[in-house]
């Protein structure tokens, strides 16, 4: 599986063997195949830009993905792609004092589980989306693989 890995802003160290690991530990925890999947790493500008494009919201947001194959299509596949505005999670850590690079990780798992099809815009999906979340953050916490700051 390739787990691509683009990062596109400049305040913040963005480890690609790290985010590789989160993508196949997760995608492994929910048994989904795929060829590949891909994140990029976005500034603030760049995230409300595709906010724009696509969901007619010039707001600066956390995660934007986008589905490409269904889980487990025949192969080749690519799961999708995922933006993550790494500004957006400092900004909400320290008004809510959180470490930074776990708000990330969260929104890269965030950002898989969308693409498995989860959805947060009404409040029971969006409660099965919190716990799924904290299944994953607690798996990747567990094993120290959670992104850490440089």
């Amino acid at each position: 599986m390739d787990i691509n890995c683009s990062n596109q802003q400049d305040e913040f160290n963005i480890d690609a063997k790290q985010i590789e690991e989160i993508g196949k530990v997760i995608l492994s925890h929910y048994k989904v195949k795929t060829d590949e999947i891909s994140f990029y790493f976005v500034d603030e500008q760049t995230i409300s830009d595709l906010h724009k494009q696509f969901f007619n919201d010039n707001s600066v947001t956390d995660c934007i993905t986008f589905p490409l194959d269904p889980p487990n299509t025949s192969t080749p596949s690519n799961l999708g792609e995922v933006f993550v505005c790494p500004k957006t999670a400092e900004k909400y850590a320290a008004a809510n004092q959180l470490d930074t690079y776990q708000e990330i990780t969260l929104y890269v798992i965030h950002g898989i589980l969308h693409l498995l099809g989860y959805d947060d815009i009404d409040p029971s999906d969006e409660k099965i989306m919190r716990e799924q979340e904290q299944i994953c953050m607690k798996i990747l916490n567990d094993d120290n693989l959670a992104l850490i700051g440089y």
